[in-house]
């Protein structure tokens, strides 16, 4: 089959486009024809070897995170979905592969397609759907009434991330350039803040969760807008230990990320702040209830530019020049 394959990691490396076996199905998995797969950054930085240590593939790795097509084989224990099924998926991790025309899927991470979504659109979903679920309704635990800030909301988290705070009912703030301003604001946003020509800590205060995508300095700052007993959860890091129990790492891994984490931990300790990160799991109940979401309107895919698959080399680096509004598609099939 035909794949995006990284062969070893290095920075801003050209991917290949070659030919890899078709995945073998385990008895709980089932195989998918790709139809569309969307890209993601963290694509951009497994290639770019960021993850070796909390995720050491054994390469050549076909990437891709966010898949959508259909069930053209399943495992003998599969109960669940059946030939001709069309589904969608965060595959597991160690189980990515999404660039390609066939990838195994585990039955417990894999949901129907939402039915009121194209191949495309439906692929853009379950990355940043289970990223937004995980955040503000699994560790924020979001009440209606309180106040949410979400870093760039024209991005793909946070157009999804939007939308599912104002179902829960959250007043929402957001972070966006002044050209996405009319589309977040479409989306739900309550205060949009240019972040270009404006400071964020100097306007919002009093905040019960932020959901922080950003960099190091934009962490620290998010701190000065949480109230106490506030939730500043990051998934762009640092990692923290609770993160490293998690994954099972060993004791070293633990070690580095409760350094790295230090001075986050102990600033929010300061102000009765709890910070955690959060990388993003399969999960498919989770993408089964966001796909019913969708199916009643409550939240609508946001896609900036499908790729051809010749083109996934250049899909990529759409994504990381950061100009993405909402989410970048590759058609595969």
């Amino acid at each position: 089959m035909k794949a995006v394959i990284v062969d070893r990691y290095q920075k801003k490396s050209a991917l290949r486009i070659g030919q890899m076996p078709v995945p073998e199905t385990g008895e709980n998995e089932v195989l998918v024809q790709v139809h569309a797969a969307a890209v993601n950054l963290l694509d951009a930085k497994i290639r770019d070897g960021e993850f070796k240590l909390i995720l050491p593939y054994r390469l050549p790795l076909i990437l891709g995170h966010d898949v959508a097509g259909v069930v053209v084989k399943v495992g003998s224990k599969v109960r669940q979905f059946k030939l001709g099924d069309e589904v969608s998926a965060r595959p597991d991790d160690f189980r990515i592969g999404a660039f390609a025309e066939f990838i195994a899927i585990k039955e417990d991470s894999l949901a129907m397609k939402p039915a009121s979504l194209s191949m495309e659109e439906a692929a853009s979903i379950p990355l940043v759907g289970l990223t937004a679920w995980q955040a503000l309704v699994e560790k924020a635990n979001v009440k209606p009434g309180q106040k949410v800030f979400i870093q760039a909301g024209s991005g793909g988290v946070g157009t999804f991330a939007i939308q599912l705070a104002k179902h829960l009912g959250a007043f929402v703030a957001t972070t966006t350039s002044a050209a996405n301003i009319d589309l977040v604001k479409s989306l739900g946003a309550d205060v949009v803040i240019d972040y270009r020509k404006d400071d964020f800590e100097k306007i919002l205060h009093d905040y019960d969760v932020v959901l922080n995508s950003q960099d190091a300095k934009t962490l620290e700052k998010s701190l000065q807008i949480l109230k106490p007993g506030g939730k500043l959860i990051s998934i762009s890091g640092p990692p923290d230990v609770a993160f490293a129990e998690e994954i099972g790492a060993p004791w070293f891994v633990k070690l580095i990320m409760r350094l790295l984490s230090f001075g986050v931990r102990r600033k929010s300790g300061w102000r009765d702040i709890s910070y955690s990160f959060l990388f993003m799991r399969a999960h498919g109940r989770q993408l089964r209830e966001i796909t019913t979401l969708i199916d009643a309107g409550a939240i609508r895919p946001v896609i900036d530019k499908v790729f051809p698959f010749e083109a996934s080399n250049e899909a990529v680096a759409y994504v990381e020049s950061g100009r993405a509004k909402g989410k970048v598609v590759i058609k595969i099939l």
